[in-house]
């Protein structure tokens, strides 16, 4: 595949994460920060986001688990991870987590298991799509070519 054509499969692909409501304007202001002094800015943070994820998500995970549930606890992690959704634009993740907030203040334990697997869907999804598009942008910068903003 030539150079013109990944570059325009990376802004269709971009275009399409927008579209599908998996990114939000906030990973536009993400990428805008990064310039030559710092190449690889989004892909570190969202690196990072990746990381305190999954961390989360497991601690999680191992609280529904208990007999009994700390809730305020629970709510702190989900509000973490919203938090940190949102800084790079996670859009599916961050509004899934609002609604497990309510689920922890409601205190219910059904409605929490049900959102942590949601949550873990659609955090599952935003990582494979945006790896892919580093891939992507990777074999453009392999190729000699300049990513398209």
């Amino acid at each position: 595949m030539g150079l013109v054509q990944l570059q325009r499969q990376l802004v269709d692909y971009r275009t399409s994460l927008y579209d599908e409501g998996f990114l939000d304007e906030q990973f536009t202001q993400l990428q805008e920060l990064q310039d030559e002094n710092n190449p690889d800015f989004v892909v570190e943070v969202v690196s990072l986001f990746f990381e305190d994820s999954e961390r989360l998500l497991n601690e999680l995970s191992k609280a529904l688990e208990q007999q009994i549930i700390d809730f305020k606890r629970m709510d702190a992690r989900v509000h973490q991870l919203k938090g940190s959704s949102s800084s790079i634009g996670a859009q599916r993740v961050r509004q899934l987590c609002i609604v497990f907030r309510n689920y922890c203040e409601a205190q219910n334990r059904e409605g929490c298991q049900k959102c942590l697997q949601q949550v873990k869907h659609e955090y599952s999804i935003v990582k494979t799509k945006l790896e892919s598009m580093f891939q992507l942008e990777q074999q453009i910068l392999n190729a000699g070519g300049s990513i398209p903003v």
